[in-house]
């Protein structure tokens, strides 16, 4: 099987407030099947359809376009926006060029104790893909994000 490279987006945003970052997710995600991984120092939290009401400092939500993560500071929030279709209003762009492509994710035992609580999943029912940002000239993966299989 042939691999399928397609145009990608990578974008920041510096200095986000939370109602700001928040807006950003409700934006992006809308209606559409959607997963988030949520970090706080004591834990984790996995799964659909994030809720807007408890952030964590550090996290990322994806879907089978893009993946959102974000990371607390000191002035805000830095947010970077890994993409295929390009979605990035008011991002600016990293770097020039960039290429992105699907494969399939290595998804760790849920009874590894890789997370402070650990987390379970059915990986029979978790359609997870790994999508790899490559710099189009020198062919560098310096992004790897989450995404829905389709």
């Amino acid at each position: 099987m042939k691999e399928q490279y397609s145009q990608a987006f990578v974008g920041i945003l510096h200095n986000q407030n939370l109602a700001q970052l928040k807006s950003l997710i409700a934006k992006q995600f809308t209606g559409q099947a959607y997963f988030h991984f949520l970090r706080w120092p004591h834990e984790v939290k996995w799964g659909r359809e994030i809720s807007l009401e408890k952030m964590s400092p550090e996290g990322q939500v994806f879907d089978s376009r893009c993946e959102l993560r974000w990371k607390q500071r000191s002035r805000g929030y830095e947010v970077l926006l890994l993409s295929q279709e390009g979605l990035g209003d008011g991002f600016t762009q990293v770097g020039q060029q960039w290429e992105a492509i699907v494969r399939k994710a290595h998804l760790h035992d849920p009874n590894e104790t890789r997370f402070p609580k650990g987390f379970s999943y059915n990986k029979d029912k978790l359609k997870i893909a790994q999508r790899y940002f490559l710099d189009k000239e020198t062919a560098t993966v310096h992004f790897i994000a989450l995404t829905v299989e389709s």
